[in-house]
């Protein structure tokens, strides 16, 4: 497969700015690869397609406030920081994108906040945009970690809005949230409401937990035609051993186990096994799936809709079907799904 086999007709009025006023009240289109029958439904109706002791993994990684605005030394120029990850957190090193990265030089220092509340100086060029910074501070490190996030904005993609909201900072987040981490959010994860997750328990749908810390590598613009050629940023991922025994225990007894978002596809195959088992492990993974790829653990999956190009797209194409993906897009260009982070949902059966 090649680059320019993933474009499509796309316009900016495709993308949905907001999301939609309830959580579950998305658009779902439901693609059927072994019918080959596409469905248009609403998200909390997803449930129809499932039953008792099916297992629904998500990503529980959280989206910390990692934007942050800031001047530069002597010359007062406006800075705009993005937190990568944390690189030593005795030494307060972190991994950053500075914006714009021609003004910044190792030595110089920048202040964020009135009053000059956090002060960081620029040790390392590691890229061409990005730094590596060392926060000078003498509290210690939970009250070093609360000034930070607090000086922070929600990072919300600016092909989104350029303007965050309050709301942002609820929305842009799933319900399950919980272990802090990543820079973009996990998007099919945040179509599920408590009353959808209380809905499933009722029905005897089991729900799983893994974590990958998403980062920007993630949505990083393939330059390459040739697919093989494409090299993953590195993302942190956790698979615990209770995650592990339920796909499992489900892949066993004959039950579906359905993949919420490309994250959690990521991890799932990179902590299989032989025999389609799965691992508890941590590390980092920079595993890019494309056509032709065989799948070992997911029957099932959901994602949103994605850009042209983008390695989301690659991985959906994977599973549902080059030919039949890149109909059901052309399908939900006609009928106005809301593509992006806020958008509408495809369920791939």
């Amino acid at each position: 497969m090649k680059l320019s086999q993933y474009g499509y007709d796309f316009s900016p009025e495709m993308l949905a700015k907001y999301p939609a006023e309830n959580r579950d009240e998305s658009r779902l289109m439901v693609v059927n690869r072994a019918t080959g029958t596409i469905e248009h439904r609403i998200f909390k109706e997803i449930t129809d397609y499932f039953g008792e002791k099916d297992t629904f993994v998500f990503n529980d990684t959280r989206v910390f406030p990692a934007r942050l605005y800031g001047n530069k030394e002597k010359t007062g120029a406006e800075i705009e920081i993005f937190l990568l990850r944390e690189l030593n957190r005795d030494l307060r090193l972190w991994d950053v994108l500075v914006d714009p990265a021609r003004k910044i030089r190792i030595g110089n220092k920048l202040y964020f906040g009135n009053d000059d509340l956090l002060v960081a100086e620029v040790i390392d060029n590691t890229t061409s945009r990005g730094r590596t910074l060392r926060f000078l501070f003498d509290g210690n490190y939970e009250e070093f970690k609360q000034t930070l996030f607090r000086l922070g904005e929600t990072p919300l993609p600016r092909w989104v809005r350029e303007q965050v909201e309050p709301e942002d900072a609820e929305r842009y987040q799933t319900i399950f949230a919980a272990k802090e981490g990543a820079v973009a959010a996990p998007t099919a994860g945040m179509h599920f409401s408590r009353h959808l997750m209380k809905r499933m328990e009722i029905k005897g749908i089991e729900k799983a937990f893994v974590t990958l810390h998403v980062g920007l590598g993630n949505f990083r613009t393939v330059d390459v035609e040739d697919l093989s050629k494409h090299k993953m940023d590195s993302e942190q991922f956790i698979v615990p051993e209770q995650a592990a025994s339920l796909v499992n225990a489900t892949k066993r007894e004959g039950h579906k186990v359905v993949a919420i978002g490309t994250t959690v596809m990521r991890t799932l195959e990179t902590a299989v096994s032989t025999g389609g088992m799965i691992k508890p492990m941590e590390g980092w993974t920079n595993k890019f799936i494309f056509c032709p790829y065989e799948f070992s653990v997911a029957d099932a999956m959901v994602s949103n809709f994605h850009l042209p190009y983008s390695t989301q797209l690659m991985m959906v194409a994977a599973f549902g079907g080059y030919d039949r993906i890149m109909e059901a897009y052309k399908i939900a260009r006609q009928e106005g799904y809301r593509f992006g982070t806020y958008g509408d949902a495809m369920l791939i059966l």
